[in-house]
């Protein structure tokens, strides 16, 4: 089997890699308003001569979670514009639908495989300090709020760079291979519509990528495992103002009721089965220190890890809040806005990938599978391939974190992008062939 490379085709990819992943890291943007750098995923991947498809051709709107405000839409449209996007392009990505998938089609029998990568960053303000390297070297992000403290910047940097070197190398592939660039991992919302939509109901081999998850540089681990199916509440609380001194008892306190719920939702038991998460992520409520509360709002979630568990979870979630509103005489919606599953890697596919990646230089491969403690979209993909027959792995790439994951110092190690893109690139070739 051949699974050579020519080492400049490679060499150039990788630098360009590490130019694409500052780029968007300095541009990051929100999950579902990612509009410059889907147009730039985009325009790289019709550069290349894959067969590519935008917006609504890629995802089912109707599966779409979480869309964010409508001015908040409006600005991110307008931002990427006046950034170089294109605007007849990012046009057909209105609605939530940021999703691309290029085809590198071989014209040849084969398998299909898929290489997933997400793109979107999160609503932190990013350090500024020298020490912080996106900061010393130019690339912090100019978006000021808004941040790539995941590494979803260097995920779309590496699916891009490994479709540069494969369809340089398109004479040795068999099949086709699918590059999935999805919006909006964080909140779990952009993998469903994509896997509702279709996208890899034809898949045979699927790979999806993560930098750091607590693996050490020069370590690619092809088999992590453990993550927790969660959903994601927006939940508001809708209480009677009144005078706080005069007429307190006229009011119904609807920042009582979602503190209570607070309280209560953290003293939902355990499960004898397996980890349970429960997270109010943030509060809100009120006017004035002397109005009873009238409207009361909580940002929370719940993972569980199976799927049994979090419906638990979302049961007596569900209970604990409704519970706190009747005891205050309000009214509680609670509106679901993201959610995730489980799904593990299947051990023969890591192995194959291990096999594929013995020659990268400084790479060592770790085959037990690697635990996780967080939750990925990417599981509701990753099912479905399995569903279908087919066999699906997370991949952890390893690198060295001077801060962890969703912090605003989060920065990974550039030179770690290199071996992986290589490791992909020959595990792609292989499992093609």
């Amino acid at each position: 089997m051949d699974l050579s490379i020519d080492k400049g085709i490679l060499q150039k990819a990788q630098a360009r890699a590490i130019d694409t992943r500052r780029d968007i890291h300095k541009h990051a943007e929100l999950g579902l308003i990612e509009f410059r750098t889907a147009a730039l995923v985009a325009n790289r991947l019709n550069e290349l001569g894959l067969e590519v498809s935008v917006g609504k051709e890629v995802m089912d709107e109707s599966s779409v979670y979480g869309l964010p405000p409508d001015e908040a839409v409006a600005q991110g449209f307008a931002r990427a514009i006046e950034e170089g996007a294109d605007r007849a392009l990012i046009e057909r990505m209105r609605g939530g639908c940021t999703g691309i998938v290029g085809v590198l089609d071989t014209g040849r029998p084969g398998p299909t495989l898929a290489l997933r990568a997400d793109m979107d960053a999160l609503p932190i303000v990013e350090h500024g300090g020298r020490d912080h390297v996106p900061a010393r070297e130019g690339f912090r992000s100019v978006h000021e709020g808004v941040m790539h403290a995941c590494g979803h910047d260097a995920h779309t940097a590496v699916g891009l760079a490994v479709a540069e070197v494969l369809a340089a190398n398109k004479d040795k592939l068999s099949g086709k291979i699918k590059f999935i660039f999805q919006p909006a991992e964080e909140g779990g919302r952009g993998s469903l519509p994509m896997t509702t939509r279709g996208v890899v109901d034809d898949v045979d081999h699927f790979i999806a990528i993560h930098v750091g998850v607590g693996v050490p540089s020069g370590v690619l681990c092809p088999a992590v495992t453990g993550h927790l199916a969660s959903e994601k509440w927006d939940v508001s609380f809708e209480g009677k103002a009144a005078h706080a001194g005069g007429w307190p008892e006229q009011g119904a306190n609807a920042v009582l009721a979602a503190s209570n719920a607070v309280v209560s939702l953290y003293g939902i038991s355990r499960h004898r089965e397996g980890r349970t998460r429960i997270n109010v992520g943030v509060i809100n409520g009120g006017s004035g220190r002397n109005v009873i509360a009238d409207k009361a709002s909580l940002i929370m979630e719940l993972r569980g890890e199976t799927q049994d568990i979090l419906d638990y979870l979302t049961r007596r979630g569900e209970a604990v809040i409704k519970g706190a509103a009747l005891a205050q005489d309000v009214s509680a919606n609670i509106q679901v806005v993201g959610k995730t599953t489980t799904a593990g890697s299947d051990a023969g596919l890591a192995r194959m990938i291990a096999d594929a990646c013995t020659t990268v230089d400084g790479l060592q491969l770790r085959l037990d599978p690697h635990i996780t403690g967080g939750s990925e979209d990417a599981t509701f993909m990753m099912h479905r391939v399995q569903q279908r027959g087919g066999d699906a792995v997370y991949c952890a790439i390893g690198s060295d974190l001077p801060s962890g994951h969703h912090t605003p110092r989060f920065d990974i190690q550039e030179a770690d992008l290199g071996p992986a893109i290589e490791a992909l690139a020959k595990s792609l070739l292989s499992l093609s062939q």
